[in-house]
């Protein structure tokens, strides 16, 4: 998939999410931008939303967060606190643009997709938690823009159902990121092999939001087919933020980068012809030696012919050809033997 100059199917597409790691700071955002694209980042993701577009300014208990690592906040405070405001947004994409990175973002609303439309971002990113609401599946599908579809808490029938939705507005540009919804992740709560049910079932691309810890879920995701991985991004470790409990710091990302760059090439294309190297070491495959002396018309057998290394001599397939045949010449021990050597 193309998502502006990036193509996902010659290069894992990854994605440094900034999400609330700006702390509140503007500064920090765009200082952000710059050390994700120099720690090999293609793409800065960040979250347009006020409050109100996800919640309700409600007191009451269900709006409340039972347990993990916002226990007892106010949903509406959280996302108050966590927003990157809107009057921020030209300023991120500028600096985006200016340092020739990717950039973004998932809105949770129509009101946010309006917003978003004026800076004609190249792909949309649709949090698993908003993928039931089918209006607005259907809003982001009629953008015609490559969309990014978090699984996380979606059930396969509503994954189904927004398949089916981007069919019926005709955009084909569709990709899952298989997705733990826990904040951070365990590795043993991710089941990376759902990336191979995702694509059999879905025929799309898919990929990893990955909350874990480390590089090794991101690494294993690349060799099970993921085409982009998507990582929260933190300048360092000093920050603090409702996402940095979860995220990854400059050199960390970094390592990320430089492990799933690595992962891919040591994929390869899956060709089955032998490249240079192969070939050069062929020297030290098998053929068929003179193991003893052998003059001219003796026959030749097991005695006096072996398939030894190196490869100079005929292929060990002629072994049984040239036994009881005879010797057309003199042959030294340690010879290679050639077609021309037997008649």
């Amino acid at each position: 998939m193309k998502i502006a100059n990036f193509d996902t199917s010659k290069e894992v597409f990854i994605i440094a999410e900034l999400s609330a790691n700006h702390a509140g700071s503007l500064e920090l955002a765009l200082q952000s931008i710059k050390a994700a694209k120099k720690a090999g980042a293609n793409a800065i993701k960040i979250q347009t939303y006020t409050p109100d577009s996800l919640t309700l300014n409600s007191d009451k208990d269900d709006f409340i967060i039972k347990g993990g690592l916002w226990d007892k906040r106010k949903l509406y405070e959280l996302y108050e606190s966590a927003k990157t405001p809107y009057e921020w947004h030209s300023l991120i994409f500028e600096a985006a643009q200016n340092e020739g990175i990717i950039c973004f973002s998932s809105p949770f609303c129509k009101d946010d997709i309006d917003f978003l439309s004026r800076f004609d971002p190249p792909a949309y990113k649709i949090a698993s938690f908003e993928a039931n609401d089918e209006h607005f599946v259907r809003q982001i599908a009629k953008q015609k823009k490559p969309s990014i579809v978090s699984t996380g808490i979606a059930s396969e029938a509503e994954l189904e159902r927004v398949v089916q939705i981007f069919k019926e507005e005709q955009n084909e540009n569709l990709i899952f990121l298989k997705c733990t919804s826990a904040y951070p992740a365990s590795l043993e709560d991710m089941n990376l092999r759902a990336i191979l049910s995702l694509k059999a079932k879905f025929g799309i691309e898919v990929g990893l939001s990955d909350h874990s810890f480390g590089n090794l879920a991101a690494i294993l995701a690349v060799g099970l087919g993921a085409r982009v991985i998507e990582k929260h991004f933190m300048l360092d470790k000093s920050i603090k933020s409702e996402d940095s409990a979860f995220s990854l710091d400059f050199d960390e990302f970094k390592a990320l980068v430089k492990a799933v760059r690595e992962a891919e090439s040591a994929l390869g294309d899956g060709h089955l012809n032998l490249d240079e190297k192969a070939l050069k070491n062929r020297t030290f495959a098998r053929s068929l030696y003179a193991s003893k002396d052998i003059k001219k018309g003796e026959l030749f057998s097991s005695e006096n012919v072996r398939s030894v290394r190196p490869s100079f001599g005929l292929h060990p397939s002629f072994y049984p050809i040239i036994l009881g045949k005879k010797a057309t010449k003199d042959i030294e021990f340690g010879t290679a033997l050639k077609e021309s050597d037997f008649e």
